[in-house]
């Protein structure tokens, strides 16, 4: 990943300014590991919507992204929640932590590098490992993340809880992306693994594929 120079002085800015003026907003959550910061977006008059408006409940109990109705609705630590039925929004507030994403709707790809930066929740963009929802931005960063599955959680659920949990989100990631992880590769270092383990038919997790339920985080 290049950053241009202009970004690079802003995100400094930014990190000096957290530093200094700001050292709440770097504190840990005592409560939760989800009790964000949330990956959030913005559409219609939802200006803090979780997963893209996916119905978090259905990856779980369908097996699929389902959007859902912008009528059947609830808020939960502060951000918004849409369901595909009245079922699914009960069946959230009977157990909300059950169903809600880990790392906040972040890419769970980007967490692994303390980068909480995108989300996804679409075709192609989740994964539930273990009882837990995953997202991430994108299907490339799925699969990359999937190359090396349980190293990726373990190094993604270390940062979340010791850097992440309780952040403020935008002058972390830009730390991150300034002072970056010991094991930060590109994506473009990434995707060419990627490529040459699907020619060499050593992925543990094809496009399309079963989900893996790996053990031990």
């Amino acid at each position: 990943m290049t950053i241009p120079r202009r970004h690079l002085l802003i995100a400094c800015a930014l990190v000096a300014a957290g530093a200094q003026a700001q050292p709440s907003m770097t504190m840990k959550s005592q409560d939760s590991p989800n009790d964000g910061p949330w990956r959030t977006s913005s559409e219609g008059a939802e200006a803090r919507l979780m997963l893209e408006g996916h119905d978090a409940v259905a990856y779980f109990t369908q097996k699929a992204a389902v959007r859902g109705d912008a009528a059947i609705k609830l808020e939960h630590k502060g951000v918004t929640w849409r369901f595909a039925s009245e079922a699914n929004k009960a069946e959230f507030q009977r157990a909300p932590d059950k169903y809600m994403p880990q790392f906040g709707g972040f890419c769970s790809n980007g967490i692994n590098y303390a980068i909480p930066w995108g989300g996804g929740g679409a075709e192609n963009t989740w994964r539930i490992y273990r009882g837990k929802l995953y997202v991430f931005g994108g299907q490339s960063s799925r699969d990359h993340f999937e190359i090396e599955t349980e190293k990726n959680l373990e190094l993604a659920h270390r940062y979340w809880n010791d850097e992440v949990a309780g952040s403020n989100a935008l002058l972390t990631r830009w730390k991150r992306l300034l002072l970056r992880v010991p094991h930060y590769k590109t994506g473009k270092q990434l995707d060419e693994e990627w490529q040459g383990l699907k020619a060499a038919g050593k992925l543990p997790v094809m496009p399309g594929g079963v989900q893996v339920v790996p053990a031990g985080v």
